[in-house]
């Protein structure tokens, strides 16, 4: 009888050892996996930072060829100007000057940004469609999810996110000629101008907890956070809001016809922001051709969350920055501070054309010392 020759018994993994090898896999990708989105963070930050770059260029630009920076909106304010206004804010007017020209040239000067017929020139609402619906990728920082790569829904009424001219008829988006309707959205930016320490509140709410309020008696040695002339406007205090009581104190007012230039920023451009970082989903009145959501302020903690609170809830939805209006609203004067998100933080443009990225622990008198263009504090490189 053979005997059949002897061969080695063939042996497979255990239950146990592939579970082992499972488990070790999962922590390498568990350990792995942070450092990808934080190189991921880092390349998205870096583009948010030529962006800015960018737009300090253009801002510069502008200025060397016309004597000041733009205005930050075109705007005829209650006893202002009489002339033409078209509404249109600050970084529509810069677009020439950073590659924008087609953008540029697709809007129509001769009349409201809106269609609307304030410029006595007819009432095409179709005129500026084009350029609505044109966004530059520059104007849009990678790291925010929620910017619909440059275009969010215009709302009006309850849980509307942007909506630039309330809730008055006239503010309708321009018609969408395929449609023959008002166009269902708005574009929007991740980059504002600063009005600096002017009020974010002030005397249009009673102060936000950040401000000193008007008249109040500091002690020595304690900063003011907050001045008069609301988002950088000239009206003074709160009950009559008097032209001539409040003034300019960073680079971009929000509608009475005030420019900065260069010189004026004596506190020294280099120590003196200029635009910095927003989330259009966090502020009722986001847009980027117009004034509206164009400015931003520094009274504001850096990273502030104004939108933790239901905007379908009153008395949050169309509560234009009123009292009442909860700080966690969109519609409160706590949206208009400066926030992203980068973790920590946010990008800042200053005068001098440097971008520099500032903690959201920084100290509020530090932070609002770097709003001012020409406020006299004394602030050093190493307190941010």
């Amino acid at each position: 009888m053979r005997s059949l020759p002897w061969s080695p018994q063939r042996r497979g993994f255990t239950l146990i050892e592939l579970l082992v090898v499972i488990a070790i896999i999962a922590v390498l990708i568990a350990l792995l996996l942070p450092a990808v989105q934080s190189a991921r963070e880092a390349a998205r930050r870096a583009q948010c930072v030529n962006n800015m770059k960018q737009i300090g260029i253009a801002l510069h630009n502008y200025h060397d060829q016309l004597g000041s920076f733009p205005l930050g909106g075109v705007y005829a304010a209650a006893g202002g100007w009489t002339g033409r206004e078209n509404k249109l804010g600050w970084r529509s007017l810069i677009l020439p000057y950073m590659e924008g020209n087609n953008a540029y040239n697709a809007i129509n000067l001769n009349v409201d940004s809106t269609g609307s017929s304030d410029l006595g020139q007819g009432n095409d609402r179709g005129a500026s469609f084009t350029a609505w619906v044109s966004i530059p990728s520059s104007w849009l920082c990678p790291s925010d999810p929620d910017n619909g790569n440059g275009f969010r829904p215009r709302l009006y009424g309850p849980g509307g996110l942007e909506n630039p001219l309330g809730n008055s008829p006239p503010g309708l988006p321009p018609i969408n000629p395929a449609t023959g309707q008002p166009h269902t959205m708005v574009a929007v930016s991740n980059y504002a101008g600063s009005f600096g320490d002017n009020y974010c509140g002030g005397p249009l709410v009673g102060g936000l907890p950040w401000e000193t309020y008007p008249g109040t008696n500091l002690p020595p040695g304690r900063p003011r956070i907050g001045w008069l002339g609301y988002w950088g406007t000239t009206y003074g205090d709160a009950p009559n809001f008097s032209r001539g009581g409040g003034s300019l104190r960073g680079f971009f007012d929000y509608e009475t016809l005030q420019v900065s230039k260069l010189a004026s920023a004596t506190d020294g451009t280099s120590n003196s922001i200029i635009v910095g970082e927003i989330l259009p989903i966090e502020a009722a009145d986001s847009e980027f051709w117009l004034k509206n959501g164009a400015t931003a302020g520094t009274t504001v903690p850096i990273n502030w969350n104004s939108n933790s609170f239901p905007a379908s809830q009153s008395p949050c939805t169309d509560n234009w920055q009123a009292p009442n209006t909860p700080l966690g609203c969109r519609w409160s004067a706590a949206s208009k501070g400066f926030k992203s998100k980068h973790p920590g933080g946010a990008n800042f443009l200053l005068a001098d054309g440097s971008v520099h990225f500032l903690k959201q622990s920084i100290s509020m008198a530090v932070y609002c010392a770097l709003g001012s263009r020409n406020g006299g504090e004394v602030v050093s490189a190493d307190a941010y």
